[in-house]
């Protein structure tokens, strides 16, 4: 219903720490159908799952997604908090890095 939307929306920055950035994409339910995240390190992105920190899509080199799964066990209240708003069409709130 929304995919039209995807390209023209914003894709706000949630976190920033250690080189690698944490977007949430607004109305992103489409395309993997869970919570989750899309980091980005370098030449490297990936959508991660919230639920259980796993790669649903893409890569990122093993010390980076570490880091992003050790970020989302710290933050994942507030990642289910952003992924309602963000589904809503809200921007969600930033989350304090590593």
């Amino acid at each position: 219903m929304f995919r039209w939307l995807i390209g023209i929306l914003p894709m706000p920055i949630i976190s920033m720490f250690y080189g690698i950035i944490i977007r949430l994409y607004l109305l992103d339910n489409r395309q993997h159908n869970l919570p989750h995240i899309h980091a980005k390190y370098a030449e490297f992105e990936a959508s991660v799952g919230i639920g259980d920190g796993e790669i649903i899509s893409g890569e990122l080199p093993r010390k980076q997604l570490r880091l992003v799964q050790a970020w989302i066990e710290l933050h994942r209240d507030e990642l289910m908090a952003d992924w309602d708003l963000a589904l809503s069409g809200e921007l969600p709130y930033k989350i304090d890095p590593l």
